[in-house]
């Protein structure tokens, strides 16, 4: 099982990116997937999660109304779509995939793929 994340890169704030995670080896379609980040000296946060059945939750008090994830299961991919981005979104975004509910546990993750928001 490989999970490839990408997108990542340097913005200012206010600007935009679109983070990509490409699954391979598993049976996308019946897995839920998550974006996770881990700011420098932080601890890994919760962002966003949508299930194979397409119900979304996201961490309403870091990226409520800014963050959109969606999936295409033709691809094998899931998204982050992120908006006006602020300093404090800084940090290292993972996907991962699991079978459970949000609380987990999450059976594979992604390598990273680094946002830096500069102000």
């Amino acid at each position: 099982v490989q999970l490839q994340a990408s997108g990542g890169g340097l913005v200012q704030a206010g600007g935009s990116l679109r983070l990509s995670c490409a699954a391979s080896g598993l049976a996308f379609v019946v897995y839920g997937m998550g974006w996770f980040r881990q700011a420098p000296g932080k601890e890994r946060e919760f962002v966003a999660a949508i299930t194979m059945t397409g119900d979304i939750t996201y961490n309403e008090d870091s990226v409520k109304g800014r963050f959109t994830i969606s999936r295409d299961n033709a691809k094998n991919t899931v998204y982050l779509q992120m908006n006006s981005l602020k300093p404090g979104d800084t940090a290292v975004y993972y996907c991962a995939a699991g079978t459970g509910s949000i609380a987990g546990p999450w059976d594979y993750w992604g390598q990273g793929t680094l946002v830096t928001v500069s102000s």
